[in-house]
């Protein structure tokens, strides 16, 4: 990876795509946005936008796979995300198992202790982050 030391990552959907942030030095990871999207589609000048700020080395783009390890038609969607938005950006991408991250971010946004407050659009961008920090563990 090259670069700032900053990655973004991506929690692809067809209606909204959760976006974070992870430093590389730190080994950390923060919820940055939620963009729309139409049939999985965002408006890739908004995308362009925060690609430009964060000048990232490495884009993460989240796997759902299923609990028994195969690939279902979400998983291939978000596998033509990320190669469009290597070939939009230049810049190399990484495909993450998601698996259970939308799960724990629903828990994270409605759960009593309220770390992040909010929800709904909030727990995309939360998934994004754990996404993010399931990379970055990787590699310690």
């Amino acid at each position: 990876m090259t670069g700032t030391g900053y990655l973004l990552a991506f929690d692809f959907g067809l209606k909204h795509i959760g976006v974070a942030v992870g430093q590389t030095v730190t080994g950390t990871a923060n919820p940055l946005q939620t963009l729309k999207a139409r049939n999985g589609k965002p408006d890739w000048d908004d995308l362009a936008a925060l690609v430009g700020q964060w000048q990232p080395g490495l884009l993460l783009v989240g796997l759902p796979l299923n609990m028994d390890d195969t690939e279902s038609d979400m998983s291939q969607r978000a596998r033509r995300f990320a190669v469009a938005l290597s070939g939009r950006t230049g810049i190399e991408h990484e495909m993450v198992d998601e698996r259970l991250s939308s799960f724990a971010a629903q828990e994270i946004t409605s759960g009593d202790n309220h770390r992040i407050s909010g929800s709904g659009s909030a727990a995309h961008s939360i998934a994004a982050a754990l996404i993010a920090e399931t990379w970055l563990n990787q590699r310690r």
